[in-house]
């Protein structure tokens, strides 16, 4: 009798199992899927900005991580963003909020407020912490909820810079300027390497283009400060540049382009609204392909790597359309052209026998990678005849004063 109960009980097991595995397609049921969407139907997401929508850096990060949560099908709900919140300990309060409104990752997109992210990840260790821009996470290797992430983004500037040499060429041609008047004015915001590697990168790609050009470069000391890039845009258009790009947040400079109808390359999305005549072309990380993959890893339950670095290859690094009423003809072209190079590793963007220090080829460079706050160098990253920018940690550390790059304000000092 015993031996036909259980004979009995394994069929019924078996024919349930059977039913199962229809019902699923014909696939057993995985235990692991289900753990999976039930935690992507209750994740949060919390999201901390510098500036609000106005600041062309702060939106570039808000439309990436709207692209996240449209391409991951996530509530509104799920995602929370905070703006503005300065780079002081209104960031670690922010932070704390979120954790208290139930977020299992929270990102941040400013330099600053990077010790205020770590000090929220100190205290809640069962949350994930990501920022963009910083040093940290190669220095605090035991904090193992907190993680860096930056791009290649010097690409894309490179381009950029491929952009602006095809404009001052056509001008050049068309005898608009000589050939020693084309020169470049940049507006950057602070003297950091991030900014540094970013308008070296944007010269050297003009320079690939344009080889006669040179730049002037000077900076506002604030990410965001519309009067003072209009005014520092200005002042380089007074001291004869030709054309000018920035690295700063707000429309400030481009505005100014167009109020004097000088070509305007910009940072971080398209200025053709606003700039119809003078934008040429933008440069940009897009923050998508790291949102995905940082919400996906708290979803699995994956580690976030480290410290991450967004490619050409991961989609990071990106430009927007070609503005065709103010590029010179064949820029898009040019610029596929390059990026063909870049992408299978014929070119390289700091190519040390494309440009000088104080009349001098690298042939090494110890970078401050491992940032311990002491500004001295440890890293040798010029080898096989480049330096190798965002290999050693993600964040930029190209720090170099090449020639034919004049900052205008050490000239002041």
């Amino acid at each position: 009798m015993k031996k036909v109960l259980v004979l009995l009980i394994s069929v019924c097991l078996v024919f349930t199992a059977f039913v199962a595995c229809a019902a699923n397609g014909g696939q057993t049921a995985n235990p692991t899927d289900d753990a999976n969407a039930g935690k992507k139907d209750s994740i949060k997401v919390g999201f901390i900005f510098l500036h609000d929508e106005n600041s062309t850096y702060d939106l570039n990060f808000m439309n990436g991580a709207k692209a996240a949560q449209q391409k991951l099908g996530l509530r509104d709900d799920q995602i929370i963003f905070k703006y503005p919140i300065e780079e002081g300990n209104e960031c670690y309060e922010a932070a704390a909020d979120l954790v208290d409104q139930g977020c299992d990752l929270v990102f941040a997109d400013s330099f600053g407020h990077e010790q205020y992210i770590i000090k929220a990840a100190e205290e809640f260790q069962n949350v994930q912490f990501c920022h963009a821009t910083g040093t940290q996470s190669t220095v605090k290797t035991d904090l193992k909820n907190f993680h860096n992430a930056f791009a290649s983004i010097y690409e894309g500037r490179f381009l950029a810079g491929v952009a602006a040499g095809m404009k001052l060429n056509e001008m050049i041609e068309a005898g608009k300027i000589t050939a020693e008047e084309a020169v470049m004015g940049y507006v950057g915001a602070f003297p950091y390497a991030e900014v540094v590697s970013g308008y070296t990168s944007f010269y050297l790609g003009a320079k690939y283009i344009c080889p006669s050009v040179t730049m002037k470069v000077n900076f506002t000391n604030s990410w965001y400060e519309p009067t003072s890039e209009s005014e520092i845009a200005n002042a380089l258009m007074d001291q004869g540049c030709v054309l000018i790009s920035q690295h700063a947040d707000s429309l400030g400079a481009p505005s100014a382009c167009e109020a004097r109808n000088v070509p305007n390359v910009s940072y971080n999305g398209s200025t053709a609204a606003t700039c119809p005549n003078t934008f040429i072309v933008s440069s940009r990380i897009d923050w998508e392909p790291y949102f995905e993959y940082i919400i996906n890893c708290v979803i699995e339950g994956k580690e976030i790597d480290n410290d991450w670095t967004g490619t050409l290859a991961t989609g990071s690094v990106v430009l927007t359309e070609v503005n065709e009423q103010a590029a010179a003809a064949g820029t898009q072209a040019k610029i596929d052209e390059v990026k063909a190079k870049l992408e299978d590793g014929s070119l390289k963007v700091f190519d040390t026998s494309t440009f000088t220090v104080g009349g001098e080829t690298l042939t090494s460079y110890l970078a401050d990678v491992i940032d311990v706050g002491d500004f001295q160098g440890e890293t040798e990253v010029i080898k096989d005849g480049y330096f190798h920018e965002s290999e050693f940690r993600s964040a930029p550390y190209f720090d170099l004063r090449i020639d034919g790059i004049t900052d205008l304000s050490q000239k002041a000092e």
